[in-house]
């Protein structure tokens, strides 16, 4: 690769259509699978609280519901991962701020729509002993943090963070092309950088293009670019955190 001194590119960074496609794909299974695991949460409210009140809670139906809620979990927090790696394979643009906002943060929304209702249904449920609330709303409530926290994105893509990092590494290395390894989650300029000799040496650097980098869920460009830069021999090059 040699440096070029061209101006960065100037698009906008827009994903391929089989990024575009693929995160289609992600989202469709992501919302079966939330509405898999809102249904189960009606099963249980309908089934097991509701339907059956005044009713003993038996062992059986301790079980059931038990059962039931980490099975929501599973189901709850599959999506939310999915639709992360929707959103980063296509994200939405940070000045965009309603459609941002819940564009990255849908999952904690979906699985808290899955545990509330439910959890405080048994709370407040006449049948439950006070031994049994507890052990059935303590899982409930845990594994609705459990599962929520996952669907929250702390730092979500957008689209402006892909075309700054794109234009970056245009403007240091020539070319759209980067390198990152499996022990963190930056990407780098080249393939000489000190901060891949472990993954040189196990041989597990992958090369791609930006949006390469965070489909394969590396987080963001490195900030050492202006130490990488001497690294790689880009000599002259401006420097870019």
């Amino acid at each position: 690769m040699t440096k070029s001194s061209a101006a960065p590119s100037s698009p906008e960074w827009t994903p391929s259509a089989q990024a575009n496609s693929s995160a289609t794909q992600l989202r469709v299974i992501a919302f079966i699978l939330w509405i898999a695991a809102i249904a189960a949460e009606l099963g249980l409210i309908f089934g097991e609280l509701l339907a059956k009140n005044g009713q003993p809670f038996t062992n059986g139906r301790m079980a059931i519901l038990v059962g039931g809620l980490v099975v929501i979990a599973v189901l709850a927090i599959a999506g939310n991962l999915l639709w992360k790696k929707a959103n980063r394979l296509d994200p939405a643009h940070k000045s965009d701020t309603v459609r941002f906002f819940v564009q990255n943060q849908l999952g904690a929304f979906m699985t808290l729509l899955a545990f509330v209702p439910l959890v405080v249904l048994i709370f407040l449920d006449k049948d439950l002993g006070k031994g049994q609330k507890a052990v059935a709303g303590g899982i409930g409530v845990v594994l609705a943090l459990l599962a929520t926290t996952i669907g929250i994105d702390f730092n979500p893509p957008s689209v402006e963070q892909y075309t700054e990092e794109r234009d970056s590494v245009i403007e240091h290395v020539g070319e759209d092309n980067v390198f990152w390894g499996p022990y963190s989650d930056v990407f780098h300029i080249c393939d000489q950088v000190s901060d891949l000799n472990r993954a040189r040496e196990a041989g597990t650097i992958a090369e791609g293009s930006v949006a390469d980098a965070h489909a394969a869920g590396m987080s963001r460009l490195t900030k050492k670019v202006e130490q990488e830069q001497k690294q790689c021999g880009f000599a002259g090059a401006s420097a870019s955190e």
